[in-house]
């Protein structure tokens, strides 16, 4: 791995001035992504990248969705995105049971990495950044969905502690895949006393 590729990543909240920088690779790596299925196809056209900066200038402008960007030497590499889940931003009443439903859920809308960088922790660095958010905002569970033939971006969830969710199982014919991130604190085990086998 290059010298420059091994630098520590930064993780600060994203703003319109990273606005062309993020629509751009976010643009690389679905053309990245496409092109590997369907070679010679263009899928980085000016059509493409018009629809990402729409929908990223969206997002930097509204109050609701955190945005984060990953940078190396003051470049962006990467950007994250996040928001409420519908039932938890529809403030519904808190319940008592544990169905997933009924908890504070926050849903991962973007996370996308220069293809350039893909596999040197810039990924990784947004999705810790994210936990942390979650955390603090008192979020027990996460999901998001991700292109079902999109298998890179499927073992990085999974290496990261994702799994399918089981309350959205896919139809036979669907392009995405749900998947759940329970971010609830694993209780450990009360110790024993006296200790066992003693």
């Amino acid at each position: 791995m290059p010298a420059a590729d091994r630098a520590a990543v930064r993780v600060r909240a994203a703003t319109r001035a990273d606005l062309a920088a993020i629509a751009a690779l976010h643009t690389g790596a679905r053309a990245a992504h496409h092109r590997a299925r369907h070679p010679g196809a263009p899928f980085d056209t000016r059509a493409e990248q018009a629809r990402c900066h729409d929908a990223w200038a969206r997002c930097l402008d509204r109050g609701d969705t955190p945005a984060l960007c990953a940078e190396r030497h003051g470049t962006v590499l990467g950007a994250a995105s996040y928001l409420a889940h519908a039932s938890t931003a529809r403030g519904d009443p808190p319940r008592t049971d544990p169905a997933p439903a009924s908890r504070p859920t926050v849903a991962l809308h973007q996370l996308h990495v220069d293809p350039d960088h893909w596999g040197t922790g810039v990924g990784r660095a947004l999705h810790t950044a994210c936990l942390r958010a979650w955390h603090t905002a008192g979020f027990t569970r996460a999901v998001l969905e991700v292109l079902w033939h999109n298998h890179r971006a499927r073992g990085f969830y999974t290496r990261l502690g994702w799994l399918p969710d089981p309350d959205r199982r896919p139809t036979p014919d669907a392009t995405h895949l749900t998947l759940t991130l329970d971010l609830l604190p694993r209780q450990r085990p009360a110790p024993q006393w006296p200790p066992a086998g003693r």
